[in-house]
């Protein structure tokens, strides 16, 4: 019981987690050179199977880069709390057969 107790705390801490996540958009970040030397980010991304890409200004950059580091951290908590979810899911039905 103590064991369901933990992991329902640490849910719900994750869920808060989450809901304080800032705007989020999947992709990576890379640095650009055309060949006159002129240099640009560029926003690789997929989302619902497709891929997509765009340009991103010097001065987007940091509100872009904070968008994509969001994303990730979101996925990283997402799975962990489906993690945590199957381990309730088992313990609860380990209990209800006991």
């Amino acid at each position: 019981m103590k064991k369901i107790t933990k992991i329902r705390r640490e849910i719900q801490n994750l869920k808060s987690e989450i809901s304080e996540i800032g705007d989020m958009r999947p992709g990576s970040l890379t640095k650009q050179s055309r060949s006159w030397g002129k240099s640009y980010w560029q926003l690789s991304y997929t989302h619902r199977g497709k891929g997509g890409t765009g340009y991103v200004s010097e001065k987007r950059y940091e509100a872009v880069k904070e968008q994509v580091d969001n994303y990730r951290y979101f996925k990283e908590k997402c799975l962990e709390l489906v993690d945590l979810s199957i381990k309730l899911a088992k313990l609860e039905d380990k209990e209800l057969s006991s």
